[in-house]
């Protein structure tokens, strides 16, 4: 389960095109960001995505991407041209492909890798669905089908695209617009497929095409109630509103960071996934947000600052630039507990943080605030200056992060006491932790 928000121009503070996600999956599933250079391929070549080939482009541009480590495509992720683009999950009554295919994390990575524009990259992913398709399992160590809808952004417009096996809807949206796990999409549209409307009439889902609703017509009832992405894009969206005409990257953050009324206890109950997701039992919150990502797409020089770890609640998020490369963030994790990596060092916190929320977090979570804030700033102020610049900068809040998530783990572990959480949360957790190999409480 994942949430996407879009703000245009006209609804920020400084009228530039603002871009968020959360990115949720499975506890271990490790997420991933890294940077991929721009590339000149020989005619007649392939490249192999998730689980199939196809024709390469003779030249890719550089890409961002914020990943699980396993796929080759990406969650999200940004291009040399400013195109931002994110995925969501819908479930629908078209029958998903069980046989490998091009994932809708596949399309997103060719569609950065190939498009200039947001509107070209809604072309190109439809294009792709047309040709090829989507399917194959998209889960880590479960087995999960879903067709996707999409964000599209560049600095100077924004699109919705959803999807359902290969129909599809697409319009360019203004304002605040935010996505999560269901079609959003009714009768209104600017692009569609030819017979997205005479297929619903035919499998009876509509009686006439005067009464078509894409959401309504398309739509699985069951998956969709359950993941709640109506309730989570109305927490995304109402957390922005209040702003509008001068939302800041700092606004998407906290509304990224979203878990509905406070308190917040991650132990109870077994459905409703917060914006900022927290795995817990059963089948509904079995995922956690693994990683977030805001971007501030400035048209000469835009700007992204990535978590590349689980939880924005209790992560950094740290000022990224395709042409300064990332390479302090380290190497690329795997799906069990490796501390060279950024993924898994956080989690040390991360778990220990869940043992208890509500007193462990106030511990660091002004100075998380705060740190943040500089780095922030900080970015936008660099933004114009040339890359060596931004890669100092962009080092120094790396170490500058590590430094405080080896502080606020120390007092995590020796302030307060573990409580006694639920008996299937605390089983359910075991199994993670003995699954990535991770004993993280010097109480164990």
């Amino acid at each position: 389960m994942c949430d996407t928000i879009v703000v245009t121009p006209e609804a920020s503070q400084d009228g530039v095109m603002l871009f968020g996600k959360n990115s949720d999956r499975q506890p271990n599933e490790a997420h991933y960001v890294t940077v991929i250079p721009a590339a000149d391929y020989p005619q007649g070549s392939e490249v192999k995505c998730t689980y199939r080939s196809i024709p390469q482009v003779r030249h890719t541009y550089a890409v961002l991407l914020a990943k699980p480590f396993w796929m080759w495509g990406a969650e999200m992720g940004a291009n040399e041209h400013g195109v931002v683009i994110g995925n969501e999950a819908v479930f629908t009554k078209v029958p998903q492909e069980k046989e490998p295919a091009l994932t809708g994390m596949d399309m997103l990575r060719l569609a950065l890798e190939r498009a200039e524009s947001a509107l070209e990259a809604v072309q190109l992913i439809t294009e792709l669905l047309e040709q090829y398709g989507q399917g194959g399992n998209c889960g880590y160590l479960k087995q999960l089908y879903y067709h996707n809808s999409y964000l599209i952004a560049d600095p100077r417009q924004a699109w919705v695209l959803e999807t359902a096996g290969v129909y599809w809807a697409a319009k360019q949206v203004h304002g605040v617009y935010t996505i999560s796990n269901r079609l959003s999409l009714g009768s209104e549209w600017d692009l569609a497929s030819p017979s997205l409307v005479s297929y619903a009439v035919e499998k009876g889902w509509c009686k006439r095409p005067v009464d078509f609703d894409f959401s309504r017509c398309y739509s699985e009832p069951v998956y969709t109630y359950f993941a709640e992405g109506y309730q989570r894009s109305c927490r995304t969206r109402d957390h922005l509103h209040p702003h509008s005409g001068k939302v800041t990257v700092a606004n998407l953050m906290a509304a990224l960071r979203d878990h509905g009324d406070e308190p917040f206890y991650p132990d109870r109950g077994i459905t409703g996934p917060t914006v900022c997701a927290h795995a817990s039992i059963g089948p509904i919150r079995s995922d956690q947000t693994t990683g977030s990502m805001v971007s501030h797409l400035h048209p000469q020089h835009p700007s992204h600052w990535v978590t590349g770890t689980a939880a924005p609640c209790t992560s950094l998020y740290l000022p990224a630039w395709l042409d300064t490369g990332l390479h302090y963030l380290g190497p690329q994790p795997t799906g069990t507990f490796d501390a060279g990596t950024l993924f898994w060092r956080h989690e040390l916190l991360h778990r220990a943080t869940l043992e208890n929320y509500p007193a462990h977090l106030p511990l660091f979570s002004s100075e998380r605030d705060a740190i943040e804030s500089s780095f922030t700033t900080g970015a936008l102020a660099l933004a114009h200056l040339p890359a060596a610049n931004r890669l100092e900068f962009a080092a120094r809040c790396y170490e500058q992060a590590e430094t405080a998530r080896a502080d606020w783990l120390e007092r995590v572990e020796s302030t307060a006491k573990p409580v006694k959480r639920g008996w299937l949360h605390r089983r359910a957790w075991d199994r993670i932790n003995k699954k990535a190999q991770l004993v993280y409480l010097k109480s164990q």
